[in-house]
């Protein structure tokens, strides 16, 4: 394992697909990725958020910082029914409960099943830095969709390789303040609640 401080790049790994939540979240992530070497492809697959005006500005956000850079970005598509169903009986669940396992468990499959279709060894995502989610429900759900969709390689459906989660905690490094900063410098649009209809009451 090559390392550098308190982040461990995966040995080989020169590309990477990273989920991205939001601009914001993703801006430090993918600047540190480029100043190491590792290009990453900005896969945007949030069907979570709602209502879809809020979608769109974050999702709009999203690609036009990953234009600004010159990388490659990809919408994933916005299927909110999907998501209710995945979720479906945790409605009521607090925030870091199991509403936001099955919710991540969701988000990361898709993401493990594209990096598998693009042929991209590792994925990622930026649900990692944030300091108001649980880094180890993220790290189990990103562990479990990797080896499902690496299990179901023998399937005629998926006749492709592996493909690894990259478990990591995007905060260090100094990468929760450079967020903040590059937060001013693109002026994204910065929410103010974690995207669903459920997380809204949390908000206020």
């Amino acid at each position: 394992m090559g390392k550098t401080s308190s982040i461990i790049v995966p040995e080989g790994c020169t590309r990477v697909l990273l989920h991205a939540c939001c601009a914001p979240c993703s801006s430090a992530i993918v600047e540190w990725l480029l100043a190491h070497g590792i290009t990453p492809t900005i896969y945007y697959y949030n069907p979570n958020i709602y209502p879809q005006e809020e979608y769109e500005i974050r999702k709009n956000e999203s690609k036009r910082h990953a234009e600004s850079l010159g990388i490659q970005w990809i919408d994933g598509d916005w299927n909110h029914d999907e998501w209710l169903c995945a979720v479906r009986g945790l409605e009521h669940e607090p925030e870091r409960g199991k509403r936001c396992e099955a919710c991540f468990y969701h988000r990361l499959l898709a993401t493990a099943r594209k990096a598998q279709e693009l042929g991209i060894p590792y994925f990622a995502t930026t649900l990692a830095s944030s300091r108001w989610k649980n880094l180890e429900q993220i790290n189990a759900a990103g562990e479990r969709a990797a080896k499902v969709v690496s299990d179901q390689k023998s399937d005629v459906r998926y006749q492709m390789s592996d493909v690894r989660f990259w478990t990591q905690n995007w905060r260090k490094e100094g990468l929760q303040e450079r967020r903040n900063e590059l937060l001013k410098t693109y002026a994204f649009y910065n929410q103010t609640y974690c995207g669903c209809e459920f997380s809204m009451p949390a908000r206020n």
